[in-house]
C-alpha cells in the first residue's frame, strides 16, 4: 500500500466495518470514510455494488483496488505493516493461534450471531395476524433450543482460553483480536456475557483501547441498542 492517503473505508452502519476502522486507527494511517445506511430490510444499499460486486461491507479501497472481507483486509494490513506488531509471521510463536482466531470469528461464531438476528426478526415481518404467534413461537424455539446451546458451547470455550491469557494469540494485541471484536460485541448484545467473566474482561480490554474508541466515534456503534 504505497499510497495510504488514498485509503477509503466503505462503511455500512452497524457492521463489521468497525474492525477495519480500528485497525487503521491502531496503525495511525490516514483514511476517509464513505458511509452507507442500511435499508428497511436491514441490508446494505445497492450503492455498495458499485464498489464490490457482492455489495457488502466492509470494503477498503486503495487507489483503484477494492479489498473485501474483513479478515482478508486485516491480514493484508498486518502483513504490509509488519513493524506494527499486529500480525504474527510464519515461524513466530503464536502463529497457529493467530490464524485460528482470525478465521474462527467468521467461520464459527459469527454465523450463529447472524442466525440469531434472522430468527428474532421473523415475527416482525409482514404476515397474516393469525400466523404471527406461530412465527414467534418457532423463532423463540429455534433460538432457545438450537442456537443458544451452540452459542453457550462457543462462549464457554473462549472463556476458558482467555482465563489464562490477556490476548488471543502471541501474548499481544493482534489482528485476530480485532477480528473477534465484532462477534463478541454481538454476543454480548444478543446473549449476554455475565456468565463468562474472562470473556467479559477481555471485551472490556478491547473497548479500553484508544484506537477502538476512536473507531467508534468515527464509525458509530457496532450494534443497535437492541439486536
Amino acid at each position: 500500500m504505497s499510497h495510504p492517503e488514498s485509503l477509503v473505508v466503505h462503511h455500512l452502519e452497524y457492521s463489521r466495518s468497525h474492525r477495519v476502522l480500528w485497525m487503521l486507527e491502531e496503525l495511525g494511517l490516514p483514511y476517509d470514510i464513505k458511509r452507507y445506511p442500511r435499508n428497511a430490510a436491514w441490508l446494505a444499499p445497492k450503492e455498495l455494488q458499485q464498489v464490490h460486486p457482492l455489495g457488502k461491507s466492509p470494503v477498503l479501497t486503495v487507489g483503484d483496488r477494492a479489498l473485501a472481507e474483513s479478515g482478508s483486509i486485516l491480514e493484508t494490513l498486518a502483513e504490509e505493516h509488519p513493524d506494527s506488531g499486529l500480525g504474527i509471521a510464519p515461524g513466530e510463536a503464536g502463529r497457529s493461534d493467530y490464524l485460528y482466531w482470525l478465521h474462527y470469528a467468521e467461520g464459527s461464531l459469527m454465523p450463529l450471531m447472524v442466525m440469531t438476528v434472522v430468527f428474532r426478526k421473523i415475527p416482525e415481518g409482514k404476515m397474516p395476524f393469525f400466523i404471527r404467534p406461530i412465527a414467534r413461537l418457532i423463532s423463540q424455539k429455534t433460538v432457545e433450543t438450537f442456537l443458544r446451546p451452540q452459542v453457550t458451547t462457543h462462549l464457554t470455550a473462549m472463556n476458558a482460553w482467555l482465563s489464562e491469557r490477556e490476548w488471543l494469540a502471541g501474548g499481544k494485541l493482534t489482528a485476530a483480536d480485532m477480528q473477534m471484536s465484532f462477534p463478541l460485541e454481538a454476543a454480548e448484545s444478543r446473549y449476554g456475557l455475565d456468565s463468562y467473566p474472562a470473556l467479559k474482561r477481555y471485551l472490556e480490554r478491547l473497548r479500553a483501547r484508544p484506537a477502538y474508541q476512536r473507531a467508534l466515534e468515527k464509525g458509530g456503534p457496532m450494534t443497535p441498542a437492541k439486536a
